[in-house]
């Protein structure tokens, strides 16, 4: 008997996972309640040009998936080198920030405090006993040392979320924040000081990592898996908002589009799947899930009338209404009409703000001014990009909420709730197809 799976989402989880559940044998129908395909990852048409919601380029760190993905993009697939960056202090540096940029950056005293927390934070990771602390703040010392965290973390942190990090878990720090251990900053420093042979060695992987991006922007590679999964026989149905999902004897039964035998893999965010199952979940699973929350994104998406604004692909801010700003052009996008150019400035921000709604315009403008990325008279034209569930917020106690939801959800049989919004947690794109491949053979396997 052939098995069924049915997904719910049709974001790069959602779409790759479909391309290995037929691979598997399996015939799939996928709902998505956009007109378009590719979730947060989508492209989104103006006026004649293409907008990213944010940046979203495919890596080739998991061959399997970059394979597949290069054949389904065909000659539409575009090799990037990587080149982004971060302005803080009033200078340019690489990111992720290197060791030397942490130096160059610092004035010479805070510097000495900086190394010297820093010092202290390695000496007390390697040979200390003392336990991890709860929150954010906790265990941005822990790695960094206070003087950092002061001077860097603390305010840049608050800034890009809204959160203080004493209200945000440690489990952030986590899963988001790059490690940067005091020992390569003291090999950096006695570098510049020419007290140490230079070293022809890599500082990560990001760092010369080639991406992968096409003419139209990420559109491409969502479009030509939804093509692809049609061409070998899925069902994908656009436009669907999944509003109901039935549920019987710990199996899911259907969805507000009908009764099915099926295996079901959710990619919608975990609040929207729980609120959707019939008969309702219990009572504190619902407050669990009404106690996760998500930070919106507003992206405002900039036809301009200059040949080329950056050098970078894309450039984070610490000190401005936007935390990055993005230039597709550099990474091959096609932009109409000659001689003109697009920017993708990313604000967080929450429901109904002025990021949110666009009345922060002004401002945004008047910051792009002060970087000297564009003049007020060289917009041609600005569109509004939003996404509700762009972030999951790791909350202090969100751990708690997380696994009630998760320990309920895994009673379901032939349920798996998978990707950045369906795990709540921070993939990026191809990591999400990787989550989607993975629980799809768990279903079809099991």
């Amino acid at each position: 008997m052939t098995p069924q799976l049915t997904i719910l989402g049709g974001g790069p989880c959602g779409l790759y996972a479909a391309h290995q559940a037929l691979d598997l044998g399996a015939k799939v129908t996928l709902y998505e309640k956009e007109k378009t395909y590719g979730g947060l990852a989508a492209g989104h048409e103006r006026g004649g040009n293409w907008f990213d919601l944010g940046v979203h380029m495919l890596h080739a760190f998991d061959t399997e998936i970059f394979t597949t993905c290069q054949k389904v993009m065909g000659e539409e697939r575009l090799e990037v080198p990587l080149k982004s960056h971060i302005k803080w202090g009033g200078k340019i540096y690489h990111y992720p920030l290197r060791g030397r940029d942490i130096l160059a950056g610092i004035p010479p005293l805070t510097l000495a405090r900086c190394l010297s927390g820093l010092f202290i934070a390695e000496i007390d990771s390697r040979f200390g006993n003392r336990p991890a602390g709860p929150d954010a703040e906790s265990a941005l010392i822990e790695l960094y040392g206070a003087p950092l965290y002061e001077f860097f973390f603390e305010d840049f942190t608050q800034r890009y979320w809204g959160i203080h990090p004493r209200d945000l878990s440690a489990e952030f720090i986590r899963r988001k924040m790059p490690r940067l251990s005091a020992v390569d900053v003291f090999k950096n420093l006695l570098e510049k000081l020419h007290l140490t042979k230079v070293r022809n060695t890599s500082e990560g992987a990001l760092r010369f990592e080639t991406l992968h991006y096409s003419a139209t922007g990420s559109e491409t590679l969502p479009r030509r898996l939804a093509t692809s999964l049609k061409n070998r026989g899925a069902t994908l149905q656009a436009q669907s908002p999944i509003t109901k999902i039935t549920h019987s004897d710990h199996l899911i039964t259907g969805t507000n589009y009908g009764t099915v035998t099926s295996q079901f893999l959710s990619t919608l965010p975990l609040p929207h799947l729980i609120q959707a199952l019939d008969p309702p979940a219990p009572a504190h699973i619902l407050r669990a899930a009404q106690e996760l929350r998500f930070k919106p994104m507003a992206v405002y998406a900039l036809l301009l009338k200059k040949d080329r604004c950056m050098d970078a692909l894309y450039t984070y801010y610490r000190d401005r209404i936007f935390h990055r700003v993005g230039e597709p052009k550099n990474a091959g996008l096609l932009v109409r009409p000659s001689g003109h150019t697009t920017l993708i400035v990313e604000t967080t921000c929450e429901i109904d703000d002025a990021k949110w709604t666009g009345a922060a315009l002004p401002q945004i403008i008047q910051d792009l001014q002060a970087e000297g990325l564009c003049r007020q008279e060289e917009i041609i034209s600005q569109h509004l990009i939003q996404a509700t569930h762009a972030y999951p917020i790791f909350a202090k106690g969100f751990e708690t909420q997380l696994r009630e939801i998760t320990d309920y959800l895994s009673t379901f049989r032939n349920l798996r709730s998978s990707g950045r919004q369906g795990a709540f947690t921070y993939p990026n794109m191809h990591q999400a197809m990787r989550m989607g491949a993975t629980a799809v053979k768990e279903l079809l396997e099991t």
